[in-house]
């Protein structure tokens, strides 16, 4: 690991300690690739496979390539009777309740996943301790998440600590294992954007040379790009994400705010143009929000409203976008309405 825990101090982390908490809780868990069902079930290495059950490996292609995560909860229920030893089932299970803002379940589900992993690290002691580091971080977004930073800092800082040392033991076991790059490699990667001391391209490489699947590495670098300033670099391995998963909703969300922050960022220079990237990103925007009727309602309502802003840029109109936004997060159930039933522009 690139950080040393023993260096970090709750007084230089508490302002920050949120954004890394709840950012690595988010990216931990998206780690994993669809694959066809009936062959083999490890989707992250060609040798050595490690099983996975039929139902959890659904929910993976379910959310991961096709973004539908209203179909990964019903796979996801099935894999808790089929597959009850498999801690990855709670960490999905866990991003669910965040996305619903259900901090019992949460809870709940952060603990099954340490659970589980415990119980695993004595049958796989690399992949156990890899998610006992996802539980143990699941955990520490619920203490951010419900305590709030000031009073959560010294019980996130300690549980940090404990998911370095666990990812270090999963380390020595096998320092080349993709799914451990791949973990490893977002977590490095967010604590370098938030933390001076640290290598954000060191973090970049292990993604692109050593992370499994290819196309979650390449979007975890390119969120790493765009929170660096980098646009042109962010577009790049957006693209190539997108090469493999041309229709996630996230990607495309991912590549619309990429445009627009630069077409933003152009069109205040010259403000009597209009940048092609505002209309590029206008495109990509109404591409994701097509399949809103399968992602989390919050989450359809922070497309539109970043949307929204967009289109006022294009046309220097005044649309409402916080009561548009807020109507459809306020809006009963956990997933967004279909596209055809957002509030029009």
């Amino acid at each position: 690991m690139m950080i040393n825990s023993t260096s970090l101090k709750p007084q230089k982390l508490s302002p920050m300690l949120k954004k890394i908490f709840l950012g690595i809780t988010t990216s931990l868990i998206t780690f994993s690739s669809g694959i066809d069902l009936t062959l083999a079930a490890d989707p992250f290495r060609t040798t050595d496979p490690r099983p996975i059950g039929s139902q959890t490996e659904a929910a993976f292609k379910a959310m991961f390539e096709q973004g539908n995560y209203k179909q990964t909860q019903n796979y996801l229920e099935k894999a808790k009777l089929q597959e009850p030893n498999e801690p990855l089932v709670y960490a999905l299970l866990a991003y669910l309740a965040y996305q619903s803002q259900d901090f019992n379940a949460l809870k709940s589900y952060s603990d099954q996943t340490l659970q589980s992993a415990k119980l695993l690290s004595t049958k796989d002691p690399l992949r156990g301790n890899l998610y006992i580091a996802v539980g143990l971080f699941l955990q520490g977004g619920h203490t951010i998440l419900t305590e709030g930073t000031l009073k959560g800092a010294p019980k996130a800082l300690k549980t940090l600590q404990e998911v370095l040392k666990s990812l270090n033991v999963a380390e020595k076991i096998n320092p080349n294992d993709p799914e451990l790059n791949l973990i490893q490699g977002y977590m490095d990667l967010l604590l370098s954007l938030n933390l001076p001391f640290s290598d954000s391209k060191e973090a970049i490489d292990k993604l692109e040379k050593q992370a499994k699947p290819s196309y979650l590495a390449y979007r975890g670098i390119a969120i790493g790009y765009q929170t660096l300033g980098q646009s042109e670099q962010a577009l790049d391995y957006t693209k190539k994400a997108l090469a493999q998963t041309p229709n996630h909703p996230e990607v495309l969300y991912l590549k619309a705010q990429i445009l627009a922050d630069q077409g933003e960022k152009l069109k205040a220079a010259t403000p009597n143009t209009i940048p092609a990237q505002l209309q590029e990103a206008q495109q990509y925007f109404s591409q994701a929000l097509k399949q809103s009727d399968q992602l989390p309602k919050r989450l359809v309502a922070q497309i539109f409203y970043e949307q929204c802003k967009n289109l006022n840029r294009i046309d220097n109109q005044g649309r409402p976008c916080d009561p548009l936004r807020d109507k459809i997060k306020d809006a009963d159930g956990l997933w967004g309405p279909i596209s055809s039933q957002l509030p029009p522009l």
